[in-house]
């Protein structure tokens, strides 16, 4: 039961559910409606599934250094082997790339590419400091075109204007998260901004970039394209950034930080699930 636990552990559902949420949010903003039953389960595996093999991956590569930073995460604490979290990769690596190739070519060549992205970034580039940083948030923003590409509509302008909002979000996240895990990045040699330019300096970067953020949500709204259950979404999503912005400006210690993080990236998740819900029921 403990090795279960710590195997279900491993998923971190809130990150892996969210690529496929992001991905099933692509579909519909680029239908303007719902597509096939098919076509909407098989881009949810698939991105679930791929986005869950990069973040177990993750853990194999970071064991050493979550032994410091994160000592309750499943393998350093002994719930689950390295075996265990090799075999969970794999499993789930197969999955998601079935399902890409039930959805086509186009969407198989995609997903195998970010794949090898998600394990470069794992094995070698994660302490290249901005460069890793960029390839995770290329990897988050690109569900939501995954999406759109699933049903043929690639060149969505609402798709890509929710793909770029993602990559901030996720760019100012990873940025703020290396401030966070200072003390075990030094033990890798990590080249992160914050290490490179002090804590300080790598918080004032996530703001800026989560501001960027504000500014983007509005192109929809400027260009005509949404409406009022638009903007009251994005006026949420923005007073939820700027609450925990304040936050983690203000946190007094590596966890408190990390949980203002979570409150902006699960914040916006949920807002980008009512808003396409209240889109069907309104």
């Amino acid at each position: 039961m403990r090795k279960l636990i710590g195997m279900v552990r491993l998923f971190r559902l809130e990150l892996s559910l969210a690529a496929g949420i992001c991905v099933a949010a692509g579909q519909i903003l680029a239908l303007g409606g719902l597509p096939s039953t098919r076509v909407g389960i098989l881009g949810f595996l698939c991105a679930f599934s791929l986005s869950s093999a990069a973040v177990i991956l993750n853990d194999y590569f970071d064991f050493e250094v979550d032994q410091v930073n994160h000592p309750d995460r499943p393998l350093p604490s002994g719930m689950v082997s390295r075996s265990d979290v090799v075999v969970l990769t794999v499993v789930t690596t197969l999955i998601g790339l079935v399902a890409a190739l039930a959805l086509g070519w186009d969407v198989l060549v995609i997903s195998i590419v970010f794949w090898l992205i998600g394990v470069l970034y794992n094995w070698r580039y994660k302490e290249s400091g901005l460069l890793g940083n960029l390839m995770v948030s290329a990897s988050v923003a690109v569900t939501f075109l995954l999406g759109a590409i699933t049903v043929s509509e690639p060149w969505s302008g609402i798709v890509w204007v929710f793909s770029m909002m993602a990559f901030f979000i996720d760019l100012g996240e990873e940025i703020a998260g290396d401030a966070m895990d200072m003390e075990g990045d030094k033990k890798r040699g990590s080249r992160s901004i914050a290490l490179k330019k002090g804590k300080a300096f790598a918080l004032r970067v996530s703001t800026a970039l989560w501001s960027m953020v504000i500014v983007i949500g509005f192109v929809p709204l400027v260009l005509g394209w949404m409406g009022t259950g638009y903007l009251i979404m994005i006026l949420i999503i923005d007073a939820l950034i700027m609450f925990f912005t304040i936050r983690l400006l203000r946190s007094e210690s590596a966890e408190s930080g990390r949980q203002a993080m979570r409150g902006i990236y699960l914040g916006a998740t949920l807002c980008i699930v009512a808003f396409l819900a209240g889109q069907f029921i309104w």
